[in-house]
């Protein structure tokens, strides 16, 4: 996709003490304004949501609840896995011009999504996408 910003997966440090613990999901990586937070959930698993595709909006996710398998597809049509747990937190960020897209993994999955812009700005630079067009096997999960 030449020189711009790349999806990132950035790992967050939880804290833990005898009361319990406390981990700061933005704040502490590279990321535009932040303009909106919201929150997704799926009843069970295998549910896909996307593929969306933005060209001016960034976007951030984190799983409180349950886990995800998010699928990021650049210009390309070069797609990239990356699975996020509330065992293991982290924040995957991706810029604009990337699609991208989620399954859950588990029932009761929830996610944490954050946005350098307002639902009505997303929504006029909302591209939808067939997420089946790159193959239904790209949200299967892989025995090894």
């Amino acid at each position: 996709m030449g020189s711009g910003p790349t999806p990132k997966q950035v790992e967050i440090t939880c804290q833990v003490d005898e009361r319990g613990f406390l981990y700061q999901i933005y704040g502490n990586f590279a990321f535009p304004s932040l303009r909106r937070i919201y929150v997704v959930g799926n009843f069970s698993r295998k549910i896909i949501r996307g593929l969306h595709r933005h060209n001016e909006e960034w976007k951030g996710y984190f799983v409180v609840r349950g886990a995800a398998k998010f699928v990021v597809v650049d210009e390309q049509k070069k797609t990239t896995s990356y699975v996020l747990s509330y065992r293991k937190p982290s924040v995957l960020i991706v810029p604009p011009k990337y699609s991208r897209g989620w399954v859950s993994l588990t029932d009761h999955t929830m996610i944490i999504g954050l946005s350098n812009k307002t639902l009505e700005e997303s929504v006029k630079d909302d591209i939808r996408e067939d997420p089946f067009v790159l193959g239904e096997e790209l949200w299967n999960v892989k025995s090894r």
